[in-house]
């Protein structure tokens, strides 16, 4: 049925009655369809800028690159000046890619800031332990902020950052691409037109995938919460900040249940050896074996920082794995990440919301469906289907993307013009709404670890 001659008020009943009838629609016609005003591909707040904003990059990692990209695609809006970053690798491939000038690169991020101020802001894409002491004293120095999640490890330290950007009236963007992505601003759009009605429930589920938890939170840098941050904290605050964004109401109680279940030193199977390159005897058939995930199907070698050219790759991989934390077992790591927990959410207007991360899934991309009145939505990141209870009609979107939905350079572009305008109100993730997906992750931490049900207060 072609979309022009589509009207709800035009087909016979018996269409109506037609089993699960669908429409595959574009977000053109769903915008019309359903009266929707604005056009998620576009901020209406941003203006023409006079002058790139321009910037340092601390941190030239695998997001820190992703960002600062930005400034090459759209030199006429960001400009990178300066960079920190300890590897000298990473350093001199990010002063070629950017022309950096000698007197602004530097090996540590305190070197920065004994220089005077020397660029309008400053992006934070450090580890994770070191986002907050370098955030307060760029506040302190007068710079804008763009902050990589989280905000910090601690809710001392939130909270510290968000006082000390309220004190200095300094902008700081927090890194929660997934409000920037189509299609969660097409969700909140319609969530916003009542299409189905007042939400009732939501449920959510973030499936991490094996091969990623076992990169990231059992062998990475993330796999020790006591050591960088609880994993419900370092992946999910982006799903408990687009929980609170969709739902667009106070959240009050939260309560988490979850725990390591797999990746513990008793489930090594017989023959496993401490790494994987030790000649462990099931190593062939093992789902995550180093050797198979990095060696052979060279995946996710960002982490070894490669020459550019691949004539001794095979060389340096095998020396990583025998090396580093990559090549360990995944069943003989000090790791405490659980792989797996629920979080159960009880916001204002008598709103309820279950969200479930999920290391031990064969897929990943966040699904999501929501509950309300009139009909519901289900969704996984690139198709979502909205069924209307009174006709049964089904319409459907889809779009590919790219990582985190297409929201990064979304992201940056919004952050750029908040600060070239003094404007926070342009960017969606501002400190202040942030910080209550990470009070949100620290109250889940809490109930996890003390069988509690915790409130959520940002002023206390």
């Amino acid at each position: 049925m072609p979309f022009k001659n589509f009207s709800f008020k035009n087909i016979a009943s018996e269409t109506f009655t037609q089993a699960t009838a669908s429409l595959i629609l574009t977000w053109k016609e769903i915008s019309a369809l359903f009266g929707l005003k604005q056009d998620v591909y576009k901020n209406p707040l941003h203006r023409p800028l006079q002058k790139p904003v321009t910037a340092i990059l601390i941190g030239a990692g695998n997001r820190g690159n992703i960002y600062a990209d930005y400034a090459l695609i759209h030199p006429d809006e960001l400009n990178i000046v300066g960079v920190a970053e300890q590897d000298a690798i990473r350093n001199g491939r990010f002063v070629r890619k950017h022309n950096i000038a000698a007197d602004k690169r530097f090996y540590n991020w305190q070197q920065v800031f004994e220089r005077e101020k020397f660029a309008d802001a400053v992006i934070i894409a450090t580890p994770d332990f070191l986002h907050a002491e370098p955030c307060l004293k760029a506040l302190e120095a007068g710079y804008d902020v763009l902050l990589e999640k989280p905000i910090a490890l601690t809710e001392a330290e939130c909270r510290q950052i968000f006082d000390k950007a309220k004190s200095t009236g300094r902008i700081v963007g927090v890194c929660h691409v997934l409000r920037y992505s189509p299609y969660f601003r097409q969700l909140k759009e319609i969530i916003s037109s009542k299409t189905i009605g007042d939400i009732v429930s939501v449920q959510h589920m973030e499936p991490i995938g094996y091969a990623h938890m076992a990169h990231s939170y059992v062998r990475g840098n993330w796999h020790n919460s006591e050591k960088t941050s609880p994993i419900v904290l370092a992946k999910s605050c982006h799903d408990t900040d687009i929980l609170r964004w969709l739902i667009n109401e106070p959240v009050e109680d939260i309560q988490c249940f979850g725990g390591l279940k797999l990746f513990r030193k008793e489930n090594a199977p017989a023959g496993s050896k401490p790494r994987c390159t030790d000649g462990c005897a099931v190593e062939s058939t093992c789902p995550f074996s180093a050797l198979q995930i990095y060696y052979r199907d060279r995946k996710r070698l960002y982490v070894f920082d490669l020459p550019e050219r691949r004539r001794n790759w095979d060389y340096i991989i095998l020396k990583k794995l025998k090396t580093t934390d990559y090549g360990r077992c995944v069943f003989d790591m000090d790791n405490d990440q659980p792989d797996h927990l629920t979080i159960n959410m009880r916001f204002g207007n008598n709103i309820t919301a279950a969200f479930s991360m999920e290391g031990l899934t064969s897929y990943e991309g966040r699904r999501t469906s929501i509950m309300g009145t009139k009909g519901d939505i289900t969704g996984d990141m690139e198709t979502y289907t909205i069924t209307d209870f009174r006709s049964g009609q089904k319409t459907t979107w889809s779009l590919k993307t790219d990582f985190h939905g297409g929201g990064d350079h979304r992201l940056v572009q919004d952050w750029v013009q908040a600060v070239a305008h003094n404007d926070a109100q342009i960017l969606s993730s501002t400190i202040d709404v942030s910080v209550v997906s990470h009070l949100m992750a620290f109250a889940a931490e809490r109930s996890r670890l003390n069988h509690t049900i915790e409130e959520v207060k940002l002023y206390k």
